[in-house]
């Protein structure tokens, strides 16, 4: 652990020297501009990913999965850093089969208040990685920019707990939260639901189920989501042969750990861009993509399909940004206002 502790502290550090320097300097060591498929990628992100080079960094899944894990969490220190948060709580909310730890942020902006929106967050990691820790430092600053409160909640991960176990206990601690918003200081009628990568699929299907059970929702923040599956899109084609952060190698390994029956990816609350049918009452969506994300065109073409079946949706793609960029809010400038943009967005949904 102190080994572990020491090496993330090491690369924290040249993360943010390396992260601060104009951005002249960082083109003069990079040398040369990445343009792919129209768009040029930030400088700040390809430096990002250099220097995850240069430390030996995996890309997302492709180790063993006690490895993948850890690798995740010390990644999500090193880019998000310790953000500031009016206060934090720990607690435990009721999931579908026993209890789930969670923890509460609430913004400066909020203590001492009445009842205050809140947003269910969901943290990415393909379903198999992630926990409250790997996006600690995201949901601070999701919180403090956006004025909203955010419980996050550790879900259960696959292998251990395969498709639909995840979909089951985000929708059980949504409900939770629903039925015991006095618990939270949260107001009933401005609670929402969100989350990153995996964590944005997992909203969208807990968005699905809410108004299936006709339970209150104000708004759906989807950064990023996969969507589907089953096909591979034009954006998967041209970004996930590596280099990107996420590749082929290890999405394909997470998507085999998540869905035991390969049958079941083609479900409705397992690949939700397939869809033919939305319930009444679906809440309002805010959908986000990264220009340089695989994941980029099935967030876009959902974004399409809910707003063919009436949902009110905006979006808003990051042409020159990574997949997990929202992430990025210790280190760097540009992927920090983007993520603080992404906050304001929920904040003017839940006012």
């Amino acid at each position: 652990m102190a080994a572990h502790a020491a090496r993330t502290a090491v690369e924290t550090a040249l993360a943010r020297a390396a992260m601060v320097l104009p951005e002249r300097a960082q083109r003069a060591l990079l040398r040369r501009p990445v343009v792919l498929d129209g768009q040029r990628l930030s400088t700040e992100m390809q430096m990002m990913l250099a220097l995850q080079r240069l430390a030996r960094q995996p890309e997302l899944g492709v180790l063993p999965l006690p490895q993948s894990r850890e690798v995740v969490v010390r990644q999500g220190r090193m880019v998000a850093g310790r953000q500031p948060i009016g206060a934090l709580r720990e607690l435990t909310v009721d999931g579908a089969g026993g209890p789930l730890a969670a923890r509460l942020y609430i913004p400066s902006s909020r203590l001492g208040a009445d009842p205050v929106p809140t947003l269910l967050f969901l943290h990415g990691g393909g379903m198999c990685l992630g926990d409250l820790d790997s996006h600690d430092g995201a949901c601070r600053h999701l919180a403090e920019r956006s004025g909203v409160q955010v419980l996050s909640v550790d879900y259960p991960l696959a292998p251990e707990h395969p498709f639909p176990a995840p979909v089951e206990e985000c929708f059980a601690a949504y409900r939770w939260l629903v039925e015991n918003a006095h618990a939270v200081n949260a107001d009933p009628e401005r609670l929402a639901v969100g989350g990153d990568s995996a964590g944005g699929y997992l909203a969208a299907t807990t968005a699905i189920r809410a108004a299936e059970a006709g339970l209150p929702m104000a708004f759906q923040l989807l950064v990023y989501p996969c969507t589907d599956f089953v096909n591979r899109s034009r954006s998967k084609e041209l970004f996930d042969g590596g280099g990107f952060y996420l590749s082929r190698e290890g999405m394909d390994r997470l998507t085999d750990w998540y869905f035991a029956d390969p049958a079941t990816r083609a479900d409705p609350l397992g690949s939700v861009l397939l869809r033919d049918a939305f319930p009444e009452g679906l809440a309002p969506a805010h959908v986000v993509t990264a220009g340089f994300d695989p994941l980029r065109d099935e967030g876009e073409a959902y974004a399409d399909l809910l707003a063919a079946h009436g949902v009110p949706v905006t979006r808003k793609r990051y042409p020159s940004m990574i997949h997990g960029f929202f992430n990025v809010v210790g280190v760097g400038r540009e992927a920090r206002a983007h993520s603080a943009e992404i906050a304001g967005v929920l904040g003017r949904a839940l006012p």
